[in-house]
């Protein structure tokens, strides 16, 4: 285990890859799937809004999302993005050596960080696979931080191996921002009760395309959601995230997203295929989430000429554990994909010229 200083970017996120001043770009670096929010989640969200006068009530989301996962309400915390509750976990909790288990999303480590801890590190290795041996995280952490499917790895781990994670004493979270991309959703911890101390982190904003209203939720003990909603300002979330939430949560768009989901993997695969016909490149696999994360030389220099054709995808040397040749590519559908390995490919044969 490692602690670390200030070496990696921790606030620099997808989005940021996308803006150009003066053109568009097409975005295989931000993580929210595309043509989203779908039209009637939109309709929706708009109904919300003669309904702003009032304070937010979130009691009928909190319940629907409780019932989503079999859970009481009294395990469900709504809040303003997974984000949110990384500051909250940070804030609320009273843990003395936290660790975080890298590559991962970066926001958990700056907002232990900001609430004054000092963090440790468990970087899992790109000859593993990237894959997580629980013997690695010091036995004396009380706070461990996972991502699944791992955000930017695309690593999904089997749940009894995060399970094996958990000791008593210690807050387990697990970040599922992703795991309703995954078909199934198979080596999901959400809804366990039987794990001591876990928190699972679920994100509405990536597979509905919410980014922009920021709504996301925890499951944990009760104890641990007291605790939490403690720390959190009054009224956190707004009436037409909480809407969103109660739509996104019922047995239709959890329809729609499992289709999604097998979509998306299937847009993965084609990604994949042509990957593997460019020569130097990698990918790491099997890639579970609506991303994957290649490495190739010369990386950085290929990332500005996919700019130069048009196209933004993820640097990847802001994550701990990876460093320039790392990149991250979003999911897209299969004809945007098949006009961005053309452009990955002249975008290589001008890095190394």
């Amino acid at each position: 285990m490692r602690t670390e200083g200030d070496a990696h970017d921790l606030r620099h996120h997808g989005d940021a890859e996308v803006r150009d001043e003066g053109r568009s770009l097409v975005d295989l670096a931000v993580n929210v799937r595309a043509g989203t929010p779908p039209a009637w989640l939109r309709e929706v969200i708009a109904g919300s809004l003669g309904g702003l006068a009032a304070y937010p009530d979130g009691r009928c989301a909190r319940a629907a999302v409780a019932a989503r996962h079999g859970l009481a309400p009294d395990r469900v915390l709504l809040t303003a993005g997974a984000a949110e509750a990384f500051v909250l976990l940070a804030r609320a909790l009273k843990v003395r050596q936290p660790v975080v288990v890298h590559p991962q999303f970066t926001e958990p480590e700056a907002a232990l960080r900001d609430a004054g801890h000092t963090v440790g590190r468990v970087l899992l290795r790109a000859e593993d696979g990237f894959r997580l041996d629980p013997a690695a995280v010091p036995e004396g952490a009380d706070l461990v931080v996972i991502g699944n499917p791992t955000n930017p790895t695309s690593v999904l781990h089997p749940a009894d191996t995060i399970a094996r994670l958990a000791r008593p004493g210690r807050t387990l979270v697990v970040d599922e921002a992703f795991m309703d991309a995954v078909p199934g959703e198979r080596e999901a911890l959400a809804g366990r009760t039987d794990v001591p101390g876990l928190v699972v982190l679920r994100s509405l904003t990536k597979t509905w395309g919410l980014a922009g209203l920021r709504i996301g939720y925890v499951l944990a003990s009760p104890e641990t959601i007291g605790a939490l909603e403690r720390a959190q300002p009054l009224w956190p979330v707004s009436t037409p995230a909480l809407a969103a939430a109660q739509a996104c949560v019922g047995p239709q768009a959890l329809a729609e997203a499992a289709h999604a989901a097998h979509r998306i993997a299937a847009d993965r695969a084609h990604l994949v295929a042509g990957l593997s016909g460019i020569a130097g490149l990698q990918v790491v696999q099997p890639a579970e989430g609506p991303f994957v994360l290649v490495r190739l030389p010369r990386a950085a220099v290929v990332r500005r000429h996919l700019r130069d054709l048009g196209y933004a995808v993820r640097r990847g040397d802001t994550f701990p554990g990876l460093g320039e040749e790392w990149l991250r590519l979003a999911v897209r559908d299969r004809a945007t994909v098949s006009s961005f390995l053309r452009a990955l490919e002249q975008a290589v044969t001008r890095a190394n010229r």
